[in-house]
């Protein structure tokens, strides 16, 4: 055996710090000392696709959901038949009334439904170090847990919106696309904020079960989305109107039919647009803050 094939290993002893070697920072050293975007759009990407594996539970189940409302309130109500065109709420029929609330109320409902599962589910089965340990930022985290959550209400927005306009006796024409636009990501993020602090206040399925049922469930029902607020007594009036879901579906049905509870004037629309904006930021900061303090994720 030559010299060169010895090995001798107090001779030849492996160094024993390799911070500086090669690309390897120090110990301790942060990898991504900003804005990591590489991080976020990984995290996005892996809830979008969570949802999107099982898209028959996800998206297209509450789009028949949906259309059974349409089909049974408006059968409810008009009675059906020759007597449907008679029922005129807003100046057009039962059912293009009901719609946009309807597209609404699928968008909001999904966007919690996404948003509240993935920090519970860590929690639950042991896998919540999956979502601390990458190198992401606490906003980060947030960003993209909100961004699936509305990527998926969109989705099933669109499909609701398709499956309505081929619905006979629906016009579900569209007068201000800003108002659409606006007041449906803006009522999907509401409703994603709610459901990551569900989430992370949530130590099992029956805390979640307990908002949607007690919280996310009377909101939506109780928001003007089967009717006109003005036809309610001054009291319960009075209450729909501190109920900000109330605006998301007024908002989202003044885009559609160019009217609505809260007015047919751009300017009445555009308090509760900018209104909803605000709450959502102040919303948005509280989440941060939850985040950032570790609450029921680190203990």
């Amino acid at each position: 055996m030559t010299d060169h094939a010895k090995f001798d290993k107090h001779s030849n002893p492996a160094p024993s710090n390799l911070a500086g070697v090669g690309n390897f920072p120090d110990p301790g050293q942060p990898v991504f000392h900003g804005f990591n975007p590489v991080g976020l759009w990984t995290l996005y990407m892996k809830e979008v696709r969570r949802f999107f594996k099982v898209q028959l539970q996800t998206i297209w189940a509450p789009s028949i959901t949906t259309l059974l409302y349409l089909v049974i309130f408006t059968l409810a109500i008009t009675g059906g038949g020759s007597n449907g065109a008679a029922h005129t709420v807003l100046g057009v029929s039962y059912a293009s009334f009901l719609a946009p609330g309807l597209i609404a109320m699928g968008m909001l409902n999904n966007a919690f439904a996404n948003a509240s599962f993935g920090l519970l589910v860590g929690k639950m089965q042991g896998t919540i170090v999956d979502y601390l340990m990458p190198p992401i930022s606490e906003l980060e985290l947030m960003l993209a847990l909100v961004a699936a959550a509305v990527t998926r209400a969109v989705l099933v927005g669109l499909a609701i919106y398709a499956a309505m306009f081929l619905w006979p006796g629906v016009d579900v024409s569209i007068h201000h696309p800003w108002a659409v636009v606006w007041f449906g990501l803006m009522g999907a993020t509401l409703f994603a904020l709610i459901g990551v602090l569900t989430s992370l206040w949530a130590d099992k399925f029956d805390h979640n079960a307990a908002v949607t049922n007690f919280v996310i469930a009377p909101m939506a029902m109780l928001s003007g989305t089967f009717y006109v607020v003005t036809r309610l007594a001054p009291t319960f009036r009075t209450i729909s109107e501190f109920n900000p879901v109330f605006y998301v579906i007024s908002g989202f049905r003044f885009g559609f039919l160019g009217q609505s509870d809260i007015g047919a004037t751009n300017d009445a629309v555009i308090v509760a647009a900018l209104g909803l904006g605000v709450l959502n930021a102040a919303l948005a900061l509280i989440t941060y803050m939850i985040l950032r303090s570790g609450w029921k994720l680190r203990s």
